[in-house]
C-alpha cells in the first residue's frame, strides 16, 4: 500500500473548510428538492454512504461523486465557473503575454551535437 500523502494525513484548514461547505451546499439542496441520501445515490450509481461522506466534506470522496451529485440535481451549470481562466486574476497576472497551453522546465543550449 502506498504511503498517505500530505494532503491526506494532514490537510490545509482551508481546504477542509472548503469540502465542508461544498457538502453543506450540495445537502441543502438535496434537501430542497426532497432526496433521500438513498434517492441521490442510487441516480448516480453509489452506496447512500458514499453521498453522506460528500456532505460531510470527507477528502477522500472522490471528485466524480460531488461532479455526479451536481448533475443529478440539475446543478452541473455551476462548475463551469470553478477555476475559470479568465477569473484567475493570480494566473493573469503571471502569464503577461506570454499565455502557454502547457508548462515547461526552462531549457539550457543544447550541448547535443
Amino acid at each position: 500500500m502506498p504511503p498517505r500523502s500530505q494532503l491526506s494525513s494532514a490537510p490545509p484548514q482551508a481546504l477542509e473548510t472548503a469540502l465542508k461547505q461544498l457538502g453543506a451546499n450540495l445537502r441543502t439542496a438535496r434537501l430542497r428538492r426532497n432526496l433521500s441520501l438513498a434517492d441521490l445515490a442510487s441516480k448516480i450509481g453509489v452506496d447512500r454512504h458514499v453521498v453522506s461522506d460528500a456532505e460531510s466534506g470527507k477528502l477522500g470522496t472522490s471528485v466524480g461523486v460531488y461532479v455526479g451529485m451536481l448533475w443529478a440535481m440539475n446543478l452541473l451549470p455551476t462548475l463551469n465557473a470553478v477555476a475559470e481562466p479568465r477569473s484567475d486574476e493570480e494566473g493573469l497576472a503571471l502569464a503577461g503575454l506570454d499565455e502557454r497551453e502547457r508548462a515547461r522546465a526552462a531549457r539550457g543550449p543544447s550541448n547535443a551535437f
